[in-house]
């Protein structure tokens, strides 16, 4: 398997649990798929740790569902997977949003999570 090759597996892995526990709302589900100390940025101000993601998570709408797909990644390390995705968050009464999402996964003693998470949205 090549480089690329294994880091989008890498990738799929840890961003198929976060779609999973998005689309059936699990706001803590959510937050285990990242790191303790990871630096969150949503489309609001940012957080540290998974208390924040899973707040973050809680408040947004039932119904909320994440399709993602991968643009590019990265290897800066062994134990790090840079992935810098699309993702289409669909709502059930409005308009989808489209954003641009970067995400440094990081292989811990709880498997592969994610340390850093900043979305943007460009229009």
């Amino acid at each position: 398997m090549n480089s690329t090759t294994d880091s989008e597996a890498v990738l799929r892995d840890v961003l198929d649990r976060w779609k999973t526990a998005v689309d059936s709302h699990e706001p803590e589900l959510v937050a285990a798929q990242f790191t303790e100390d990871t630096i969150f940025q949503g489309m609001r101000p940012y957080s540290v740790g998974r208390a924040g993601v899973a707040a973050y998570y809680d408040s947004q709408p039932l119904g909320l569902r994440a399709a993602y797909r991968i643009l590019e990644t990265r290897r800066p390390a062994d134990d790090l997977v840079l992935g810098y995705l699309a993702v289409d968050f669909s709502f059930t009464d409005r308009p989808t949003l489209a954003v641009t999402l970067a995400v440094l996964v990081q292989r811990t003693e709880e498997g592969w999570r994610i340390a850093h998470y900043q979305v943007s949205h460009l229009g």
